[in-house]
């Protein structure tokens, strides 16, 4: 039978492929726009099975807040013109809406998540795969729960940030603290949950510099011990200075809105993570 414009118009808009992927198809289906469909699939699958040695370095970071639950999730790509695509970033907030709705709590949980028609996220990427002819995969996922949740989106899609506090709180104060994690990437967000071999790093570094300055032997380990504090300061979030006021912490900052006030936990995503 004949394949019509209408007919390939339609298959494109259920698909997203291309319009002479589409053509093909159909034909290749004999109208058939099931069948189609599933040859537009296949098709995916083998780019993917081709691409799967390529590098992954561009994409799309979208984060969401909703209520007690919020969560970042990546989709990578090989180029920024195909991240910067629309279709590409309507995937990315797709698998990101499936994440808060089904409250998924880990990367491989998403993948098999179902999306508005019920199949797999994991079968949506390879689709598109099969349109753009590049390595796509769900690099990162991440998510936090509390009394109240914020997210922000850097302008660009290529960092997000979500935090959790321990009370619900205005709105902008929330998101000054979102936007601070995303500016200034701190490690922790209180001295005591930095990982030890990040402080026993510091450590050996400060002992090093002091010696190589030529500090007495009996100072080193005071000396040292004064940088690391120096280090909380800079990199845990409630001892830094506020970016829009350096005369006060977060931690100030927050005390100022309500004395009980607190963050619990934060998550800060960019395409470069390791």
């Amino acid at each position: 039978m004949a394949v019509t414009m209408a007919d390939i118009a339609h298959l494109r808009k259920m698909s997203g492929a291309g319009m002479m992927d589409c053509k093909g198809a159909l034909e290749e289906a004999e109208g058939d726009f099931d069948k189609a469909m599933e040859i537009i699939r296949k098709k995916g699958q083998a780019v993917a099975a081709k691409r799967s040695d390529r590098e992954a370095s561009e994409g799309c970071v979208l984060a969401v807040a909703e209520g007690e639950f919020a969560a970042i999730v990546a989709l990578k790509c090989e180029t920024d013109f195909v991240a910067k695509n629309e279709q590409f970033v309507a995937l990315t907030k797709d698998i990101l809406d499936a994440a808060v709705r089904n409250k998924i709590t880990s990367l491989d949980a998403l993948k098999d998540a179902p999306l508005a028609d019920g199949r797999a996220v994991q079968e949506h990427i390879t689709d598109r795969v099969g349109v753009t002819g590049e390595k796509m995969e769900l690099g990162f996922y991440e998510y936090l729960s509390g009394a109240a949740t914020i997210s922000y989106i850097h302008p660009g899609n290529k960092l997000a940030t979500i935090v959790a506090f321990n009370q619900p709180l205005e709105y902008q104060v929330a998101r000054d603290v979102a936007m601070q994690v995303a500016a200034m990437n701190p490690v922790s967000v209180r001295p005591e949950e930095v990982p030890q071999k990040t402080i026993d790093q510091e450590l050996d570094i400060a002992r090093d510099k002091a010696r190589q300055g030529g500090k007495p032997e009996n100072l080193i380990d005071r000396i040292a011990e004064g940088a690391l504090q120096k280090f909380y300061k800079e990199s845990t979030l409630l001892q830094q200075e506020f970016v829009k006021d350096a005369k006060l912490s977060i931690a100030q900052y927050l005390e100022r809105q309500d004395k009980n006030l607190t963050v619990t936990a934060f998550r800060r995503v960019t395409l470069n993570m390791e």
